[in-house]
C-alpha cells in the first residue's frame, strides 16, 4: 500500500509540474510585445526600427472645413515614417516618434481657392504612444506643437494658412495593418481671413510596415 502511495504521489507531483510548466509556457507566449511583425503573435518590433505607411490605392487624405463636411482639400498622395523608441510587453504602451509626413498632389474646393501650391507638416518629430488594444496618439515633439501650412493659391493671390492641433488621435486595425485618422480637428493660428478657421483631418495610412527588416513586414498591435 504504501508502495501505491508513493508511486500515485509522485504522480500527482509530476501532473502538476508538467501543468505549471505549461501554463507558464502559454502565458509567455501570450504576452507578446505591443508591436509585432507577421502575426499577432509574431517577432518584436525592435526599438529602432523604422515604421512607414502611406495611402492604401484607391483612398484619398481629405482635410474639410468643417466636422464631415464635403469643402476643403483633397490629396492623392500622403505618407508617414516613425521611428520604434519603445517596445514592451503586452499589455503597454509603444512608443515612436514620427519623423516625417508628407501630403501632396492636392486639389480644393474652398470658394476663392483656385488651387493648392504645398502642404508641409512642420515641427517635426512628434511623439506617438500606441496603446494594447486601443488607440495611437500623437503628440508634439521638443521643436514645437503639431502644425501643418497650407500655401493656397486663390483669386486674391497666395494665401499662407498656418494650421495647430494639440493632439491626433488614430485608430489601428490588424485586419490590414492600418492606422485610421477621422476628423482630427487643427486650427488656425496664423494666415488671412480667407483662410478657413478649422481644418478636419481624416485619412487611412496602411499597411504599417517595418522597412529596417527585410520584406518589410506588416505591423500588428496588441
Amino acid at each position: 500500500m504504501r508502495k501505491h502511495a508513493l508511486l500515485a504521489a509522485v504522480g500527482l507531483a509530476v501532473s502538476a509540474t508538467l501543468a505549471a510548466t505549461t501554463q507558464a509556457g502559454a502565458l509567455g507566449a501570450a504576452a507578446g510585445n505591443v508591436l509585432t511583425t507577421g502575426s499577432a503573435a509574431g517577432t518584436a518590433v525592435a526599438v529602432g526600427d523604422v515604421l512607414s505607411a502611406s495611402l492604401p490605392a484607391g483612398t484619398k487624405a481629405r482635410i474639410a472645413t468643417t466636422l464631415g463636411g464635403s469643402t476643403g482639400i483633397t490629396c492623392n498622395t500622403s505618407a508617414f515614417t516613425a521611428t520604434v523608441t519603445g517596445n514592451p510587453a503586452a499589455p503597454g504602451t509603444a512608443t515612436e516618434t514620427v519623423t516625417a509626413h508628407t501630403l501632396s498632389s492636392c486639389t480644393t474646393n474652398i470658394v476663392g481657392a483656385t488651387g493648392v501650391q504645398s502642404i508641409t507638416v512642420n515641427n517635426l518629430p512628434f511623439s506617438t504612444a500606441v496603446v494594447s488594444g486601443g488607440a495611437l496618439t500623437v503628440t508634439a515633439g521638443a521643436a514645437g506643437p503639431i502644425q501643418t501650412t497650407l500655401k493656397i493659391n486663390s483669386i486674391l493671390g497666395l494665401m499662407t494658412c498656418v494650421y495647430r492641433a494639440g493632439s491626433l488621435t488614430a485608430t489601428p486595425s490588424n485586419t490590414d495593418n492600418s492606422l485610421t485618422f477621422t476628423d482630427q480637428l487643427f486650427t488656425k493660428a496664423s494666415g488671412p481671413g480667407t483662410c478657413p478657421a478649422n481644418g478636419y483631418f481624416t485619412a487611412k495610412y496602411g499597411p504599417v510596415q517595418d522597412v529596417t527588416q527585410a520584406g518589410s513586414p506588416s505591423v500588428f498591435v496588441n
